[in-house]
């Protein structure tokens, strides 16, 4: 397994999302263009869990399957050639078998472990796990697909 590690820094020059919409922090555990772990701090004061729900808060599914797919685009875009990748975006095409099984609650690390299944031209496929100190909170399946910049 690969040593390799990127921070938030790096991710930014990956991706085109920027606070708030960034949610991933880092990625370790990277085997290009195979697998990463996505490291993100869950935080009880991030915009996504102030009103859902008061008192009680929880991260939005949807927002999971959003770090996912950063993680994902953060992967491929880390792993190819940057000649390819200049001027591209990585832009989410489907979700299959997403299933949440237990609230994120903030304050925590959650681990985003995803692995691309296979590829097809400028079509991905992905899957991944998340957890919170070992415990599976969510899973999913999903394709995204690298496109030119306008």
């Amino acid at each position: 397994m690969s040593k390799i590690e990127i921070d938030k820094k790096t991710i930014e020059s990956l991706l085109p999302h920027r606070e708030p919409m960034l949610l991933i922090d880092k990625l370790v555990n990277i085997v290009p263009l195979k697998s990463a772990t996505a490291i993100m701090f869950v935080k009880k004061n991030s915009f996504y869990v102030q009103g859902h729900f008061p008192n009680q808060p929880v991260m939005p599914g949807v927002l999971i399957v959003e770090a996912f797919g950063q993680a994902a685009a953060a992967l491929t875009a880390h792993g190819i050639d940057k000649k390819e990748y200049e001027n591209k975006l990585v832009f989410l095409m489907g979700v299959d078998k997403a299933r949440f099984r237990n609230p994120v609650i903030p304050d925590c690390e959650l681990h985003l472990e995803i692995e691309a299944i296979r590829s097809h031209g400028r079509v991905w496929k992905y899957k991944g796990t998340a957890k919170v100190n070992g415990k599976r909170m969510a899973d999913a399946e999903w394709s995204a697909t690298i496109v030119d910049r306008k």
